[in-house]
């Protein structure tokens, strides 16, 4: 690539090879066509100068003759008026030998003046050789620039030939292969890519981060990636749940990426998600979703669209964004946990005041059980007492009535003992009295 620079507007741009080559020669052509018109106006132009030069010249001098040879003709006139026959004569001869004289010079000047012409042409020609070796050195060189513009575009072709072989046979293969995989493997296929563009920036720009497949399923969905950030002191401030759709070319049931919107905002919101991103290769041909990163949050919250190649962008974008909110979102952690300090004291206090009223409540059942019980000990105590002064009075009665039997009670109305009684010795009788 070559940088050139406007000489108008100043503003600098790049140029292929095939460009500027095709520039160079033009400048080239041009620049050869004006030198040799300059050096051939400039030629002609020194040339009319020199043979003005010299008919200026001859024409002065032949003046200069002519005016002598008037005076010397006049002079002649007047020896001839004087002297006669013969000095007019040798004065015609005189004359005619100044004739020859300045015709001799004539022809020199003439000489001179087609010498002059000679060397002009000559210093023309010369130039003119210069100009037409320049020339030819020019046309070499562009001839060898155009035989090593050809190779390199012969070799760029070829190159681009091979690249194009590869491509296509690259292309061939996934098509085979696509038409292999199930529409799962296609999808898992996705989910590794973008897990592989992510790990390789996972140290240097998301280090505090997590991005990790979502395999909870137990409330029911599940999506397949979700990524979080916090700060250092732990504070999360953002969260992401991600959705990687794809499908085969040839399969008949295509999907839109529209029937995905709603399962994603459900599990965004079932695992506590702040934004919701689905990377899709669905509907290669919708302009909108080729154009970038498309904003659905007219109907869902949060929520974007993306291929495959904006799936960190979309990450740092909303990361970024984000991240301005993190002190925000810190101090209302801090008083988020205060308030959560608060109602755990005063959870507390109330779990306190339950227990308390609780065993209140049943030691006072207890302590009521237990003065039913002294009040029925009392209420049997009296009875037992009721009972054991009763017995007394009926053993006292008992004691009356033995202290009353004798042996004459005993044996009245009852004559065989009476009889035995009599026949009994007194000692016996009193023994068993006794």
């Amino acid at each position: 690539m070559h940088e050139i620079k406007c000489p108008h507007c100043g503003k600098a741009f790049n140029i292929d090879e095939a460009g500027y080559a095709e520039i160079l020669n033009q400048v080239r052509d041009e620049a050869f066509d004006k030198a040799l018109h300059e050096r051939l106006e400039l030629a002609e132009q020194e040339k009319k100068s020199a043979v003005e030069l010299a008919e200026t010249k001859v024409a002065s001098e032949l003046q200069e003759a002519a005016a002598k040879k008037d005076l010397e003709i006049e002079r002649l006139k007047e020896a001839l008026k004087t002297s006669g026959e013969l000095a007019q004569t040798k004065a015609t001869g005189e004359l005619k030998d100044d004739a020859a004289k300045k015709a001799a010079e004539i022809e020199r000047l003439k000489a001179e003046l087609d010498k002059a012409d000679v060397v002009n042409k000559l210093a023309l020609k010369e130039a003119l050789g210069e100009v037409e070796k320049e020339r030819d050195d020019l046309k070499r060189d562009l001839e060898s620039k155009d035989t090593a513009q050809k190779l390199l575009e012969n070799s760029l072709k070829e190159k681009f030939e091979t690249q194009i072989k590869d491509r296509d046979q690259e292309i061939d293969r996934l098509r085979d292969m696509k038409a292999k995989l199930s529409t799962k493997m296609v999808g898992e296929s996705l989910e590794n890519h973008c897990e592989n563009e992510f790990n390789k920036i996972r140290a240097t720009a998301f280090p505090n981060a997590e991005f990790d497949k979502d395999n909870d399923a137990s409330t029911g969905s599940k999506g397949d990636y979700i990524f979080r950030e916090s700060d250092e002191a732990g504070t999360e401030f953002v969260s992401i749940m991600f959705e990687m759709k794809n499908e085969l070319d040839e399969g008949a049931n295509k999907k839109k990426n529209e029937d995905f919107f709603k399962k994603l905002d459900e599990d965004r919101n079932k695992k506590g998600c702040e934004y919701a991103v689905l990377v899709t290769l669905l509907e290669p041909e919708n302009d909108l979703y080729n154009a970038g990163i498309v904003d659905v949050s007219h109907r869902y919250t949060r929520m974007y669209v993306v291929r495959p190649q904006f799936f960190i962008p979309i990450i740092s974008l909303i990361r970024n964004e984000a991240h301005k909110t993190l002190k925000l979102k810190s101090e209302l952690a801090l008083v988020k946990a205060q308030n959560v300090d608060i109602t755990n004291f005063e959870e507390e206090l109330e779990s306190f005041k339950s227990g308390f009223q609780r065993n209140f409540g049943i030691a006072s059942d207890q302590f009521d059980k237990a003065i039913d019980q002294i009040d029925k000990s009392i209420a049997n105590l009296g009875k037992t007492k009721e009972w054991l002064l009763k017995s007394a009075n009926q053993l006292r009665l008992a004691n009356d009535k033995a202290q009353d039997v004798t042996i004459k009670r005993l044996t009245r109305g009852n004559p065989t003992m009476a009889e035995k009684f009599e026949d009994a010795p007194d000692g016996e009788i009193e023994d068993n009295a006794g």
